[in-house]
């Protein structure tokens, strides 16, 4: 077996995990909690020394769609115990509210990083079979000809160790480490909004424990109640508006969500935190496999965070890979055929999801089809009800643009008519 590169340092030689996994927050931590499980040796790697640290920049909203794979995790009933609150979504648009029938909508999880990351870590190191490796970079992959067979990764003293592994698994975010080493295929795509947002404490929405956010046509405005009676305020705005967010980041959150349409009481509320900003958000979608490789969360597909799936999706890519390749790494298939499968469910659950969301990630307006589509969810329930399957992704667009479409043509007709 041979390796691609030499290092300098001390090093030493492991070779007993299945598999090697590089980045210790969700999408890595819901692989190692799968596999672990599954009877597999895991190495979950992590750069940060500290076991309790978190994504600061982050909306903590996760999707409805992965709530299954929290609750199979074991991580339902302690994400509640810590403060967790279980969210509808409500969308103003010009149209008026967009609200599913409470029976139909799904039920969304708001809980802070600073909770859950470190919740998900430990639930990760307890799993037999997983070991935590704190305090450890990436800094190359170990191959036998094409083939990645493992990582070296280098602890803050120095020492180099070499991880063998059957699988090597990038968890390890938008601008993975793991991804430019192997040189997977990547496709990228501009993104014309910023982003701050920031928590505010006795800032309570109306709408709580419900989410709310405003599509005000660029722009865009969100509320998220959260644990310890916390809010996290959030912007998106076009970069023509970034000049008076970077001059005054705090007063210009403040003014643009004071000043939506049935505004929720951000000027009443006090900051609990730094304004925090985001300012290249650049889309790339990445091929999720190589030979013995394989890329979950971010890694794979880091996406607009307007349409707060990267919690969601972390997760629920790592329960995919983890069901591929749980037949191969049990010796009952060649480890090719896990990855191909893995490959074909990333696409075939999120392709769709992310062509319309990087086609609004350009920082256009809404299209007249969308202008459609928000008026009539705006005013019937059956359509208020998919367009809420469809945001909260336990619906793929196809088949949520089959049964929607003809309410819509025909709502649309009857509106016109009436004016």
């Amino acid at each position: 077996m041979a390796d691609t590169e030499s290092s300098p340092g001390i090093i030493s030689d492991r070779a007993d995990h299945d598999v090697v996994i590089v980045g210790a927050s969700l999408a890595g931590c819901a692989t190692a909690i799968l596999l672990g499980r599954a009877g597999a040796r895991v190495a979950l790697v992590e750069k940060q020394p500290d076991p309790r640290a978190y994504k600061r920049i982050c909306s903590h909203f996760i999707q409805a769609s992965s709530v299954p794979t929290f609750e199979r995790l074991g991580l339902l009933d302690p994400i509640i115990a810590a403060g967790g609150l279980r969210s509808r979504v409500h969308a103003w648009t010009r149209w008026g509210w967009i609200e599913a029938p409470p029976e139909r909508a799904g039920l969304s999880l708001n809980l802070r990083r600073e909770v859950l990351d470190p919740l998900i870590r430990e639930t990760a190191a307890a799993v037999p079979g997983v070991e935590l490796m704190l305090g450890q970079s990436a800094e190359r992959l170990l191959r036998d000809g094409d083939t990645v067979r493992g990582v070296a990764v280098r602890d803050r003293d120095g020492h180099e160790t070499s991880l063998r592994a059957r699988l090597t698994v990038g968890a390890d975010g938008r601008d993975s480490r793991i991804a430019e080493l192997s040189g997977v295929p990547t496709k990228t795509r501009p993104h014309g909004r910023v982003a701050y947002g920031a928590y505010f404490e006795d800032a309570t929405p109306i709408q709580a424990p419900d989410a709310a956010f405003w599509m005000l046509d660029p722009q865009w405005a969100a509320a998220f109640p959260t644990d310890s009676g916390l809010t996290f305020y959030a912007a998106m705005v076009t970069k023509d508006r970034l000049p008076e967010f970077k001059r005054d980041p705090e007063g210009a959150l403040v003014n643009l969500i004071a000043d939506v349409p049935e505004p929720p009481p951000i000027r009443e509320g006090r900051l609990a935190g730094p304004v925090m900003g985001k300012l290249d958000m650049v889309n790339r979608q990445r091929v999720p496999t190589a030979p013995g490789l394989a890329l979950v969360g971010d890694a794979a597909l880091a996406i607009d965070p307007l349409f707060g799936v990267g919690c969601g999706w972390a997760v629920q890519s790592g329960e995919w890979l983890a069901d591929s390749v749980a037949p191969a790494l049990r010796q009952e298939e060649a480890l090719e055929k896990g990855l191909a499968r893995y490959r074909r469910r990333h696409g075939r659950e999120l392709r769709g999801h992310a062509f319309l969301i990087h086609d609004y990630a350009t920082g256009r307006k809404l299209s007249p089809f969308e202008r459609m589509l928000f008026g009539s969810a705006a005013r019937d329930p059956q359509v208020a009800s998919l367009f809420d399957a469809l945001g909260t992704r336990r619906m793929k667009p196809a088949p949520v643009l089959a049964k929607a479409m003809p309410r819509v043509i025909a709502d649309n007709a009857r509106h016109a008519l009436a004016r």
